[in-house]
């Protein structure tokens, strides 16, 4: 079967690569930017970056920076009202998942107004127009938003995430600058650094792996082993290794699929509003363990790129404990909970556990499963 890769127009890579951003919205005779950020990134001058260079370009933008932790309808519905009555032609986006999900959200519904009823986005939509133009600046390493075509909206109503795959979603240009990262705070490095390895580890073991995948999520998992832990220490070489690795990471998952840990991990944000990548890292072994028996023989690799010393002298089943072993000390060292004591409610576990398996990453995961099983995946973690 052909496998179908989609990549960003033009990415850019490095420290000082947001230069870029005038010189290319200018060459297209774009003439105002929509500017989505978030208020924190507001405050902390960590926006100001880009917009200082709009300014000295005498670049028009306007800026929407109402948007929450995990986004909502009401935020996409919003800035689809703002875009409208701001007069701009293309989208800056600078943050981190969730500004870029919601960017996305609106960048579409503009071009695609059939699809005002942002519900109708969910799954695979058939729009048939490429979103407004954007070019994606990440605040942080972890989601790889600007280089996938997913995102994820939060339906407050209904307490639940709904993943949105759609190839006229992806940001035409990305522009990848660590020095945009290096003002994230411990805790968030190291969510979205976990976050990144699962997607990662996942896209390696999913069921629509293919051989560009592979070489993608191998390196992802490598860069992302050898620079979390420095990241988190806000050293320059962790966070240029981390900027890399979790672009690297989106590359490969975009493509092929997640599963059943990603599945997992949406219900609690939605439910509790439990940091995205906090939530995948604490389920993220437990969902290596219940894989097992479908892909432990490509936990081999992963332990391999994640530095496991011995591992090809080990048997099969030494392999994968000792990669699962490799990535709950990845995660310790960087601060993350081991279980989901004082996150989870025993009460909820039925309804997160239909939820996860209603969703879209589930399909995905290497092992069939079911709602029951689920609900045993979810108990153990308390």
């Amino acid at each position: 079967m052909a496998s179908r890769i989609v990549l960003n127009t033009i990415s850019y890579h490095g420290s000082g690569a947001i230069l870029n951003i005038v010189p290319e919205l200018s060459a297209r005779g774009f003439k105002k930017a929509f500017v989505c950020t978030d208020s924190d990134l507001i405050k902390f001058g960590v926006s100001e970056k880009v917009t200082a260079l709009l300014d000295e370009a005498g670049f028009a933008y306007d800026v929407f920076s109402d948007i929450k932790a995990n986004p909502t309808i009401e935020n996409v519905q919003d800035g689809v009202e703002k875009f409208r009555s701001s007069g701009a032609d293309c989208i800056i986006a600078i943050g981190g998942g969730s500004v870029m999900d919601t960017a996305k959200a609106v960048g579409i519904i503009i071009n695609n107004p059939e699809f005002a009823d942002v519900r109708s986005l969910e799954g695979v939509a058939p729009t048939k127009k490429h979103a407004v133009f954007t070019i994606a600046v990440p605040t942080t390493a972890g989601t790889a938003a600007e280089v996938t075509i997913n995102y994820v909206i939060t339906d407050v109503e209904k307490k639940r995430k709904f993943v949105c795959v759609d190839t006229n979603d992806i940001p035409e240009i990305a522009v990848v600058d660590p020095d945009m990262m290096s003002s994230m705070p411990k805790g968030l490095t190291a969510a979205t650094g976990m976050d990144a390895l699962t997607h990662a580890i996942e896209g390696y073991i999913t069921k629509g792996a293919c051989a560009i995948s592979d070489m993608f999520h191998l390196e992802a998992i490598r860069l992302i082993s050898e620079n979390l832990r420095g990241a988190v220490k806000n050293e320059p070489a962790g966070r240029e290794g981390m900027a890399l690795g979790q672009y690297i990471a989106g590359m490969g998952f975009s493509n092929v699929g997640l599963g059943i840990v990603h599945s997992m991990a949406h219900g609690l944000s939605a439910l509790y509003d439990t940091p995205h990548g906090v939530a995948c890292a604490i389920i993220l072994p437990t969902g290596l363990e219940y894989n097992k028996p479908a892909a432990g023989a490509r936990y081999r690799a992963i332990g391999k790129a994640m530095g496991v010393e011995g591992i090809d002298a080990m048997t099969e089943e030494e392999a994968a404990d000792s990669a699962i072993a490799a990535v709950k000390k990845l995660s310790e060292d960087v601060g993350i909970p081991a279980d989901l004591k004082g996150i989870l409610k025993e009460e909820d576990i039925a309804f997160l556990a239909e939820s996860a398996y209603a969703d879209a990453c589930r399909p995905g995961n290497p092992r069939e499963t079911s709602v029951e099983e689920i609900i045993q995946l979810y108990k153990g973690l308390m």
